[in-house]
């Protein structure tokens, strides 16, 4: 085999790949955003309410807070 026409059809390969891997992440990623939505400061009030709890302005940014720092954490 000339060793031109491997190189081509290695780099030709990589190419595919690339934007194969780029786009089935991109397709994961939604499907997981929608299964999964981030936290919002809705939710939170929603939460606090369920756990007979008055959910102040203060109270939710404390937890939105205290959830972003768990998340830099990770």
């Amino acid at each position: 085999m000339n060793i031109g026409l491997a190189i081509v059809l290695v780099i030709i390969g990589l190419l595919i790949g690339l934007v194969g891997g780029f786009y089935g992440a991109r397709a994961y990623m939604k499907k997981y955003f929608q299964d999964n939505p981030p936290v919002n400061e809705d939710m939170i009030v929603a939460m606090m309410s369920q756990m007979g709890q008055k959910p102040s302005a203060k109270k939710v940014n404390q937890v939105m807070n205290m959830m972003k720092h768990q998340q830099k954490a990770k």
